[in-house]
């Protein structure tokens, strides 16, 4: 039977907080979001999982732009509109990077489309089969973590400090503490928008696909978030992750970032 939008899972933080458990790409995932701890506002990000067929899948985080408006109607317009292209494109029996790739510059049009100067980040990983590949736009991240606590694949921030920690000029926990942490400079909803593509990764068996929107990753050391992620059942993890960024934003500690957001997370193993 050939997949369709509805078959699409969509958590869009209608609710304080939202977390799903399915079997989609071959494996088995859980995804979240909730509100940050310290707003009535709505959520800002919007989480998918998208079927690609029995092996294959595209997961996606995307977080509306802080400080710009509608950010919630972005993130939301932008992975609508990535789904529906894929559906199509699913239709058409085009490749699955041609499909992403396609999907990615839709979903620019369609929220530069809606006229409210609105941004967001967008984040994706395709899994075929074994093999994965990532697709950044904006901060938030992408891991592939061993058993072992080995990270085999990361994305770039597509921010100052991002850049400044890919070229060694800053450590991480150093990063979480910039003062130019906040700034990024790559959103979906630009003209000048721009898709970083990551090399294929053929996951091992029990390796942690791992999506976090910076709500995660501004709270949570990138050791943190490995040891975190790279073993035990996904139920777990997510609790665990959740409640390490939670914490940390609901009370100040010295030498320890805190830093209230919303909060978005995808984990996804093979057997």
């Amino acid at each position: 039977m050939t997949d369709t939008l509805e078959d699409a899972l969509v958590l869009d933080g209608a609710f304080e907080a939202d977390r799903r458990s399915i079997q989609a790409g071959g494996g088995s995932l859980v995804a979240y979001t909730c509100r940050s701890p310290d707003k009535e506002t709505e959520n800002e990000d919007t989480v998918a999982v998208i079927p690609w067929g029995p092996q294959a899948a595209v997961l996606v985080v995307a977080d509306g732009a802080g400080g710009l408006p509608a950010g919630k109607r972005a993130s939301l317009t932008a992975v609508t509109s990535l789904a529906k292209s894929l559906m199509v494109a699913l239709e058409k029996t085009m490749l699955l990077r041609t499909a992403v790739l396609n999907g990615i510059e839709d979903a620019n049009v369609a929220v530069r489309d809606l006229g409210n100067g609105s941004a967001t980040t967008l984040t994706v990983v395709t899994i075929e089969g074994r093999l994965i590949r990532t697709y950044q736009i904006g901060d938030s991240e992408a891991l592939v973590v061993g058993q072992r606590g080995l990270i085999r694949s990361q994305t770039t921030a597509h921010s100052p400090t991002g850049f400044a920690v890919e070229a060694g000029f800053l450590d991480q926990r150093e990063a979480l503490h910039h003062e130019e942490r906040h700034l990024v400079s790559n959103f979906i909803g630009t003209p000048d928008m721009s898709i970083d593509v990551g090399a294929a990764v053929e996951l091992r068996a029990r390796d942690t696909v791992v999506i976090a929107s910076d709500g995660i990753t501004d709270n949570v050391h990138i050791d943190e978030l490995v040891e975190l992620t790279r073993k035990g059942p996904l139920e777990a993890t997510i609790d665990a992750v959740v409640d390490k960024a939670g914490g940390r934003m609901a009370k100040e500690r010295s030498g320890q970032p805190s830093k209230p957001d919303d909060m978005s997370l995808i984990v996804f193993r093979k057997p």
